[in-house]
């Protein structure tokens, strides 16, 4: 019997709240990873953890990774894992946007491409913003290219750091 397709996908990981059993943050991305593995979803690269300061509301800092993964996960497959994966560490639907959370884990690009749907869009349509996932994503994959601007990230990364004139 044929096996399916193997899809990979460069996924962020976020922590910023306590796990009742697990701990701090630093020590949630790494149990995620592994129940992520429980799923299938088999880790080819891990980026060492970073810590960032939130965006919005929230006042505690992030603990960041990017992990490169193969699965025979289709996209929306993916995302109903990851979204799985987040209740079992006790994240809920709904609410404010941004607050603090025990897990937050996004699929920021595939090897497919482009893929948007309702509920998911690929790539993540923020991550070019973002030296958090930036950082730890050129750490695993430097030259994996965004499929909108073709650059790749590595690229994105140094446009999103440069020093930029000060303008006061």
């Amino acid at each position: 019997m044929p096996s399916a397709e193997q899809h990979r996908y460069l996924v962020a990981l976020g922590s910023n709240q306590r796990h009742p059993r697990i701990g701090q943050p630093r020590n949630v991305i790494p149990a995620a990873i592994e129940a992520l593995e429980n799923e299938g979803i088999r880790q080819l690269f891990v980026a060492p953890i970073v810590e960032s300061l939130p965006i919005g509301p929230s006042d505690r800092r992030f603990c960041n990774c990017c992990i490169l993964v193969e699965t025979r996960h289709k996209p929306e497959e993916l995302l109903q894992a990851t979204k799985g994966v987040e209740r079992a560490f006790g994240r809920r639907a709904g609410g404010q946007s941004w607050r603090a959370r025990v897990l937050d884990i996004d699929i920021i690009l595939w090897s497919g491409g482009i893929w948007a749907s309702s509920s998911l869009q690929i790539p993540h349509p923020r991550f070019r913003d973002r030296d958090f996932v930036l950082g730890p994503a050129k750490a695993i994959a430097r030259d994996w290219r965004d499929p909108i601007t073709g650059l790749s990230v590595r690229q994105l990364f140094a446009r999103l750091t440069k020093a930029r004139p000060d303008t006061r």
